[in-house]
């Protein structure tokens, strides 16, 4: 069973860069991908059926009851206008996270702005090539699809689902293998417009139903108690990869992992969940 996000509370400290909000959606069931975005590349993992409308599915987690396994999920965040900040020096990747997810053998999924792609188009790639993890679309701009949302810029009703299939190009001009047809919106904040102007992409929105609270934190140690605490059976957990707005991220990863494969847990992408839906 699917439930979407009632488990905002805690997430809303996380500001510009990046938090969790959403809205509620009815259960969907899994069903075979429909052909990815023309340039999302050949991917065809699972995706859910459309919502009531045809309106784009919304997933937060995988069955309570299909063993324990979690997904790790990391938002690779930049925003269109954040390139003097970058030219400045200021990093929006983290090479040593995903070292570490290598070294203790993680998969995870990646959700990445097209403009951090263009960034760093030979991390991207190198992400991308590596059968470990996913990329997913996290939008080109990470600029808000709702308005208020914690302070974003906001991209426009009818540049939405172009948005979208642009972040899909800036995946392909940097050379990333087979992007999968997974949506991060940014923020985590949408509603009904956003749900339906993003529908022809053929994408399954992601949210999650744990938040780590690493966004803008300096305590690696209350963020793994976070994430350890809020982990069931399913869950997606929502971190960032993003060096200068996460910068414990990857200490905390390195509590994380050994403590949940202590308790029984596998980690799992956010496509094999998806995939244990039951139909």
């Amino acid at each position: 069973m699917i439930t979407l996000v009632r488990r905002v509370t805690a997430v809303c400290a996380l500001g510009a860069a990046l938090a969790a909000c959403g809205t509620a959606e009815a259960p969907r069931t899994a069903r075979p991908a429909p052909a990815a975005p023309t340039s999302a590349g050949p991917s065809r993992p699972p995706t859910l059926a459309p919502g009531p409308a045809g309106l784009t599915p919304v997933f937060s987690h995988g069955p309570r009851s299909a063993g324990k396994v979690v997904a790790l999920t990391f938002d690779a965040d930049m925003t269109a206008g954040q390139g003097p900040r970058a030219a400045a020096g200021e990093r929006f990747d983290n090479p040593r996270l995903i070292a570490a997810l290598r070294a203790l053998r993680v998969p995870a999924t990646v959700f990445m702005t097209g403009r951090w792609a263009e960034e760093y188009p030979e991390q991207a790639r190198a992400i991308g090539r590596d059968p470990l993890f996913e990329v997913a679309n996290h939008s080109y701009s990470h600029y808000a699809f709702t308005g208020d949302c914690y302070g974003l810029p906001t991209v426009s009703g009818e540049r939405m689902r172009a948005d979208v299939e642009r972040a899909y190009g800036a995946f392909r001009k940097a050379g990333v293998a087979d992007p999968v047809p997974y949506f991060r919106f940014p923020g985590g904040c949408y509603d009904r417009r956003a749900l339906k102007a993003i529908a022809a992409a053929g994408v399954t929105a992601v949210q999650w139903d744990v938040v780590s609270g690493d966004a803008f934190a300096t305590d690696a140690d209350a963020v793994a108690r976070q994430v350890g605490e809020g982990v069931r059976p399913g869950s997606v957990v929502v971190l960032h990869c993003t060096r200068s707005a996460a910068p414990v991220t990857e200490r905390a990863v390195r509590m994380v992992v050994p403590e949940l494969r202590r308790r029984g847990f596998r980690f799992v992408k956010v496509s094999e969940l998806i995939g244990r839906v039951a139909p």
